[in-house]
């Protein structure tokens, strides 16, 4: 990840046709909003999978830590591995199924926490292991029907795990499925389910036990019933909502921009395609814009001819196909743009702002998909100060496109 600082930012982005911005101060406001939900006894596991939902894993990291988060969270071993590498030494769980003896042996070399789903994996688990105890957080499926072993045989998965030498049960724990609905029907099941499952185990909810953990962005801020030891948070730490009836509970900033510079100014006459297929014909005079990011940076394809974007605080509109490297914009109302000019695609610009949320409902997909489709080739540039962190935390000249 590219840091940032005033002296440095502007050469560096001069050389850049498009990037991507990450607030760390909304960030670690983000953080200290979850927080404020939470009673002193519950931890927050901030969930930095898929490159921290293309946010950059490893500074994201490093700054929720440092803003009072206490657990992260990590979809594979190479995720656990990147974050171990840049020397951060918070306990890591890995949220997906590992069952090979190499991956066994990674987790214990790298010191990270696996997910047990299946009494065959905590067997191989169990036999595999060579320095010690490890701990082991079982997962029980509640509902979701995606990883973990039925709520119904908790008990006879957990004293399995006890049983077995080389390993120790640090948290059982579940996910919700329909959190973020109004009907919570289902919500109130699965944790019935999963206390249920806890009781039936021998532990008292309130007593000495494993951590318990069950809720997401979603449950943390519909009930405080779901908190338990620990909450495992994502989309809600970079600033979106997991629905819109969410609004009202939490002030979060987006933490993500994203940004392009205009390449060429041109003007067209009436009857003029626009780009591959000419899905676009000028029906008059037009000014166009031609900005230096495509659909192989992550602005998706489907959105030709259907999104805005913000110059110069003003929405202009997307034209033509959007190519693979560059798209097209309709800037006549906006005098004299000049090359090098920067466009916001996603972010806030005078009292314009473009959410992630806005591409997801043109697309009729979620929020999540869009920040994680940015892909690499686009720098990602820290902006704002994080919350508690020494202003030379992060080398003003690194750049890890992690």
């Amino acid at each position: 990840m590219l840091s940032w600082d005033q002296s440095s930012s502007i050469a560096l982005m001069q050389r850049e046709r498009a990037w991507v911005e990450i607030d760390l101060a909304a960030l670690s406001h983000n953080v200290q909003q979850i927080l404020s939900l939470l009673s002193p006894k519950t931890e927050l596991m901030a969930v930095v999978k898929a490159d921290a939902y293309g946010h950059g894993a490893v500074t994201v990291a490093q700054t929720v830590l440092q803003a009072g988060a206490t657990w992260l969270g990590v979809a594979t071993i190479p995720e656990g591995i990147e974050l171990r590498e840049a020397g951060i030494e918070a306990p890591i769980l890995v949220l997906g199924a590992t069952h090979t003896a190499d991956q066994i042996r990674a987790i214990e070399h790298w010191q990270l926490q696996p997910t047990l789903c299946t009494p065959k994996q905590a067997l191989v688990y169990s036999e595999s292991v060579q320095g010690g105890i490890l701990p082991v957080h079982i997962k029980l499926d509640t509902g979701m029907s995606r990883l973990g072993t039925s709520w119904e045989n908790a008990v006879e998965f957990v004293q399995l795990v006890k049983r077995l030498p080389n390993l120790t049960i640090a948290s059982l724990y579940s996910h919700l499925a329909t959190a973020e609905n109004l009907d919570s029907t289902i919500r109130h099941q699965q944790q019935q389910r999963y206390e249920n499952a806890i009781r039936a185990c021998g532990y008292d909810l309130n007593g000495k036990h494993p951590r318990f953990h069950l809720a997401n962005s979603a449950g943390t801020i519909v009930d405080a019933s779901l908190h338990y030891d620990m909450v495992r948070t994502g989309l809600i730490l970079y600033g979106l909502y997991p629905a819109e009836h969410l609004r009202s509970r939490l002030d979060l900033r987006p933490v993500m921009q994203v940004k392009a510079r205009v390449t060429q100014v041109k003007t067209i006459q009436p009857g003029t395609g626009v780009s591959y297929g000419h899905r676009f014909i000028a029906d008059r005079d037009t000014t166009i814009a031609v900005v230096g990011i495509g659909y192989a940076d992550g602005v998706p394809r489907n959105l030709s001819n259907n999104m805005k974007v913000l110059v110069r605080g003003q929405k202009a509109a997307q034209i033509g196909s959007i190519t693979m490297d560059q798209l097209m914009l309709d800037v006549s109302h906006i005098p004299a743009l000049q090359e090098g000019e920067v466009v916001t695609l996603l972010g806030q610009d005078g009292n314009e702002k473009i959410l992630a949320d806005d591409w997801a409902n043109l697309l009729g997909t979620i929020s999540w998909e869009i920040l994680c489709g940015f892909k690499h080739r686009l720098p990602r540039v820290s902006v704002g100060k994080p919350y508690g962190c020494k202003r030379d935390m992060f080398d003003p000249i690194r750049r890890t496109l992690s």
